[in-house]
């Protein structure tokens, strides 16, 4: 195939899979703004708010792409512009497929093909400091709740929450007890070379990847709590805090798609925060804020760069 029949190729399939991407993105916001009163909008707090939480939401893609790079560093020599292309492009994906499974599929075209399974390898890392993150949140959420609210499902819900940190702290921090086992398993000791990748990553460096993700979800708990001040759901910031914490724990550890959908993350919401206000319309306005300003943004972004990315090499 000669050069110019690959760039044709290349603008070609990159454009009708960004016109996809888009009318998928384009079908979600619809899908979500129907459950919405826009009404709502005409009688909000500060717009100053709704900036802030605008500004964050670049912070807070920079510290996923600077953490995708520390990553991927250990699979292929990656620039930070690179790990910032692939993880847009990985939103891109994500927000048109279920339970956003389509996230580091899409983060694979602007790397190194030859890579993919490495690349795959060392994203294990990743994902393990943003699953010890969230049951670090969900820890403090649901001490929280069992504080302000008791109850003996509440209770049940903290301390299986702290046992899974616990041992998600240990597999995180110790891998190279575990990775070992890999091998002395027959269908998976192809893979053994692999999972030695992780052996590569210094304490400093995992430190880091999780102090990111540490960082990457406090700002998205704050996003929201903002969010939902803006529109009038008024909570003492520190609780309210925390119950954002718990909000996105519950969406990402209960197995449903169904959470996925704009209404049932909004009944969520009401009956978390129902305990502060009655302003049920501001908190499915703030849960749709939410998810348009950190997912539906980025990704238009994403899909308009995969109409210049080299899909075919």
């Amino acid at each position: 195939m000669n050069k110019s029949t690959k760039i044709w190729l290349n603008y070609v399939l990159g454009g009708a899979i960004s016109a996809l991407l888009l009318w998928g993105i384009y079908e979600q916001v619809i899908r979500q703004l129907e459950k919405v009163d826009m009404n709502t909008l005409w009688d909000t707090g500060p717009w100053y708010l709704l900036s802030t939480v605008v500004i964050l939401m670049p912070i807070n893609v920079a510290l996923e792409a600077w953490k995708w790079q520390l990553l991927a560093n250990s699979a292929q020599p990656t620039s930070y512009r690179q790990a910032f292309m692939s993880y847009i492009a990985g939103i891109a994906f994500s927000i048109v497929t279920p339970n956003r499974i389509g996230e580091y599929p899409g983060r694979l075209i602007y790397m190194q093909r030859k890579n993919t399974t490495r690349l795959v390898a060392v994203s294990v890392l990743g994902s393990v400091a943003q699953l010890l993150t969230l049951f670090v949140y969900g820890c403090l959420g649901l001490a929280y709740y069992n504080i302000a609210f008791s109850g003996s499902i509440a209770m049940m819900l903290l301390i299986g929450c702290i046992i899974v940190t616990i041992i998600t702290f240990i597999a995180y921090w110790r891998f190279d007890t575990w990775i070992p086992l890999i091998g002395k398993i027959k269908w998976l000791r192809r893979y053994n070379v692999y999972g030695k990748l992780l052996g590569r990553f210094t304490d400093k460096q995992q430190a880091k990847i999780l102090m990111i993700s540490l960082l990457r979800y406090a700002i998205y708990t704050a996003q929201y709590l903002i969010l939902l001040r803006w529109m009038n759901v008024m909570m003492p910031p520190v609780e309210g805090f925390f119950m954002s914490a718990l909000f996105f724990w519950v969406i990402a550890v209960v197995p449903s798609v169904a959470l996925v959908e704009l209404g049932a993350r909004g009944s969520l919401g009401i009956f978390l925060f129902g305990h502060f206000s009655d302003n049920t319309i501001g908190i499915l306005t703030a849960t749709f804020g939410i998810w348009c300003i950190n997912l539906a943004i980025p990704s238009v972004v994403g899909s308009l760069m995969i109409a210049r990315a080299r899909l075919v090499r």
